[in-house]
């Protein structure tokens, strides 16, 4: 029970005198009355007399005066029981030193008081004896001077000793509370005296101590804090202690908080290792009461300093105002700058006068550089930024060796379907159009002929400062070899080409640098037919040829390969004549018809099988590599081309069967009939006799025309 400050001596030191018993029905007396009276019998055993003392006890800020006989020992008279059953006394500890009660207490006045000033209150042990109100009235002060405390709630407490695992705390109430040592972690140097804040968990537990939690104090603290940062948007500190799924976990004076990985910077945070252990300002951006969880925001910080920055570099931009800024970002169609709080774009065609393909090329992430505001919408707070006009435009500095037949050398930095273009130097390019490749008529394609990247060499034919424009020329880094093509390609000479080009219609041969003709498909061969040259040739593949024609303006050359071997067609006309018949192995077949191969006295030759001659006499249609017999119905010498029929064949074969078959019949016919002239010429000379003649005759004739009738039979089969 505290006493002003101080603690009440130990059982074991106390006085053995009669303690105060206290009404059993006022609260929290009970302890006291118990102490008291193991107190005064534990002071009879031992049989210790009463030391006279006097002093005042300060008591609930009322003065108490006792006093004893330090001569004189306890008196168990039957007359003193029955004082001390009427009177109650308050006992003066035996701790305190003994000394006499001055004259002035013990009268209520001075040394000089008459007797009728004297305390008669005071007994002859030095006690004190009050009467029932005087008493009540004590007991509602000292309850008034203790702290009234309910559960759930947070107090101060002093703290009044130290142990090995726990602390003491006073709370100003009837018994101290205890608190594990360990919740003082964040107080390294906690002593005596100090005072903390502790949450009251239970007023009393089961061994009547007051439970008290000061972790639980500092989260609750800790909790109405970070409201009340939510509320008022107040900025809070915190630790970061660790890293979890989608963010970190910040300690904000002793309540743990959620921290998004979103709301770490403005800038993507992917390491989130690195803020761990630092301690950081947030913004409160949403609690949860129910569970007492909180989320906080270092992004939002950064943001409203940034928003303030940037109006005020909104407000005093300028178009062609010059500005320091930081890459912050590098995407495929520019750079976004930091410029202070307010982010610029460099959009790729604003970063270099030459052609880049990424940002990426010429900027770095953190890279500090100069850019001109080139336009800025304050209404959507975007702003556009340039690079490549803080310096001139390389047109207006082209050198002077730069001019028109000069051979120059550069970079392909783009193909379209009509050229190249070259970047002779950053920000000067030139057109190579496909006209100018080479000396050859035939098309070239650009986007097959040049790469990007692709260094080149080339001569400027046209040069216009003005108009920014260049063009260049390949081919005419060599001489036009058409100037004399004539005499090195005259017609009728032989040559050998490279096949570089096919189309449906015919291959182009080069025969020397820049010069090449056309072979068309049907001067491929004499004999054959091709669908496409493909099937004759391949790209790449040398190839003989013939020049046919020369046309110097036109820069064209017609040439044929047939033409290295002479016509066989004047000799097909005696060796495939209309009617006759050849054994063929059908090549290729169609809706159409078939391509027959052919091969008679060494001429090979393809004949064309129409669809309608085309069916055997089973009525089936013969198949790819099967061998058919013809016969050649169409001839046509110059067009190269011979039509036969399969059809007209078997038909042939057919009527001719008939045509022996009918002339068999008639020449057995006619024998018959003379054989009877024979015998009717005889019947007048026979007699009856000569009947058996007659009948073998019959037989005989009978015999004959069932030979006859057999014979047919096997040649039409």
């Amino acid at each position: 029970m505290m006493l002003d400050d101080e603690k009440t001596p130990a059982l074991e030191e106390q006085t053995p005198q009669e303690v105060e018993k206290p009404s059993e029905n006022r609260e929290g007396e009970a302890v006291y009355r118990q102490a008291s009276t193991e107190v005064a019998e534990a002071s009879i055993e031992e049989g210790k007399p009463f030391k006279g003392e006097t002093r005042e006890l300060e008591y609930s800020d009322e003065s108490v005066l006792y006093s004893a006989d330090a001569e004189t020992e306890h008196e168990t008279t039957e007359q003193s029981v029955e004082d001390e059953e009427e009177e109650e006394v308050i006992i003066a500890p035996e701790s305190y030193q003994e000394e006499d009660l001055p004259v002035e207490v013990l009268t209520g006045g001075d040394a000089t008081s008459s007797h009728e000033e004297f305390n008669w209150n005071i007994d002859k042990r030095g006690a004190i004896t009050y009467s029932e109100e005087e008493r009540k009235a004590l007991l509602q002060q000292y309850e008034a001077a203790l702290t009234q405390i309910r559960e759930n709630e947070i107090v101060k407490g002093r703290v009044s000793a130290i142990t090995a695992g726990d602390v003491v705390l006073d709370i100003n109430y009837k018994s101290d509370g205890l608190v594990p040592l360990s919740e003082f972690r964040d107080l390294a140097e906690i002593k005596k005296g100090d005072e903390v804040e502790v949450y009251i968990e239970s007023q009393e537990d089961s061994e009547g101590r007051i439970g008290l939690s000061r972790k639980k104090a500092k989260i609750l603290r800790a909790w109405e804090s970070i409201v009340e940062a939510y509320k008022t948007g107040a900025i809070i500190r915190g630790t970061v202690i660790s890293k979890t799924k989608g963010g970190l976990i910040v300690d904000c004076n002793g309540l743990e908080t959620f921290l998004p990985g979103s709301q770490i910077d403005i800038k993507p945070v992917t390491d989130y290792d690195q803020y761990v252990g630092k301690t950081m300002e947030f913004k409160v951006v949403k609690i949860n009461e129910q569970i007492k969880n909180a989320v906080v925001s270092h992004k939002a910080l950064i943001e409203s300093d940034l928003a303030e920055q940037r109006e005020q570099i909104l407000a005093s931009l300028e178009r062609g105002q010059v500005l320091e800024g930081i890459v912050k970002n590098i995407t495929d169609f520019g750079a976004f700058l930091d410029l202070g709080g307010v982010d610029g774009l460099l959009y790729i065609t604003d970063i270099s006068w030459g052609r880049i393909s990424h940002p990426s090329e010429v900027l770095q992430l953190n890279q500090r550089l100069h850019v001109v505001v080139l336009d800025f919408d304050e209404n959507k707070k975007r702003i556009s930024l340039g690079l490549k006009q803080l310096t001139p435009h390389p047109w207006e500095i082209l050198p002077p060796e730069i001019k028109e037949g000069a051979v120059v050398s550069g970079r392909v930095v783009n193909i379209e379907e009509y050229g190249a273009f070259v970047e002779i130097l950053p920000g000067v390019e030139g057109l190579i159009h496909v006209s100018e490749v080479t000396w050859s008529s035939q098309s070239v394609n650009a986007r097959e002929y040049f790469t990007i990247g692709q260094q080149v060499e080339a001569r400027i034919v046209t040069l216009d400062r003005t108009e920014r424009k260049m063009s260049l020329s390949i081919k005419q880094l060599t001489p036009d070899p058409w100037t004399e093509v004539d005499t090195r390609f005259p017609v009728g000479s032989r040559h050998t080409g490279i096949v570089k080009n096919m189309t449906n219609y015919g291959i182009f041969v080069e025969l020397a640098e820049g010069v090449g003709g056309m072979v068309h498909v049907s001067d491929l061969s004499w004999t054959k037919r091709y669908a496409h040259p493909s099937e004759f040739t391949k790209i790449g593949e040398p190839i003989e040829v013939v020049v046919l024609e020369v046309d110097r303006e036109k820069r064209q050359i017609s040439l044929s390969h047939k033409h290295i071997e002479e016509n066989p067609w004047d000799t097909f006309e005696t060796i495939y004549p209309v009617g006759s018949y050849h054994e063929g192995t059908v090549m290729r077949r169609d809706d159409k018809g078939a391509v027959l191969q052919m091969s008679s006295h060494g001429a090979e030759v393809e004949a064309f099988i129409p669809a309608k001659h085309l069916r055997k006499e089973d009525n089936t249609f013969p198949g790819v590599g099967e061998t058919l017999t013809v016969k050649i119905i169409e001839f046509y010498k110059d067009e190269r081309r011979i039509i036969a029929s399969h059809v007209r064949y078997w038909e042939d074969v057919k009527q001719k069967a008939e045509a022996a078959a009918r002339e068999e019949k008639m020449r057995e016919m006619a024998e018959t009939q003379a054989a009877i002239g024979e015998v009717q010429k005889k019947v007048e000379k026979e007699t009856l006799g000569d009947l058996d003649a007659l009948a073998q005759l019959k037989k005989q004739l009978e015999d004959e025309s069932k030979k006859s009738k057999k014979k047919k039979t096997s040649e039409e089969e």
